[in-house]
């Protein structure tokens, strides 16, 4: 059977990949889509066609919404966006579990929002997923990672190139890897 794990010569199990054919369609023509539709698109021109070839693939798009044309984005359908959120230059989504993003956050450059890897427990690696969540006014600095089943309280902070693996609390700031307590984020209030 397709979906059964291989038995390699050592009688140890190996990865087989499971992905429906119809999913591997969609990827194929989001690929091409991508390719030559989404990503030559001038940086700060074409933020509605970005958005309009995002939203054709599922994606639910707030009103505002920034996509940077270097972003990638694995699976449009699986991604969600406030108002005014913001994935930056290079972003990698890889979004094999959906990905929201509340009003207002940010995703900065070159940061990577992983939702899936694979068990590791068995010989035969299956992949496994699960979703993301950055809530309102969060923000993902550059170069960070933030791996599956991870929620991002509303205004915290993911200082650059920290490893996010765990929960981060609502207005903390956290950096380093893995992620850790650095303090709590206070608004100025004369701002």
């Amino acid at each position: 059977m397709p979906n059964q794990p291989q038995v390699a010569r050592s009688g140890q199990r190996v990865y087989v990949d499971t992905m429906p054919k119809k999913l591997r369609a969609k990827r194929l023509i989001w690929g091409c889509v991508y390719t030559f539709l989404f990503r030559p698109t001038p940086r700060f021109a074409c933020e509605g066609w970005r958005r309009f070839l995002l939203r054709c693939f599922g994606a639910k798009i707030g009103y505002g919404s920034r996509i940077a044309p270097t972003c990638f984005i694995w699976a449009p359908w699986n991604l969600t966006m406030g108002a005014y959120a913001c994935l930056g230059d290079g972003v990698d989504c890889y979004t094999q579990s959906p990905i929201s993003m509340g009003d207002y956050s940010t995703v900065s450059q070159r940061s990577f929002l992983c939702t899936a890897s694979h068990d590791i427990r068995t010989l035969a690696r299956p992949l496994i997923s699960q979703p993301i969540r950055i809530e309102n006014h969060a923000w993902v600095c550059a170069e960070a990672f933030v791996g599956p089943g991870v929620t991002i309280g509303e205004g915290a902070i993911i200082a650059a190139r920290a490893v996010a693996i765990r929960d981060v609390a609502p207005w903390a700031i956290v950096g380093g890897n893995p992620a850790r307590h650095i303090s709590q984020r206070t608004l100025d209030p004369q701002a």
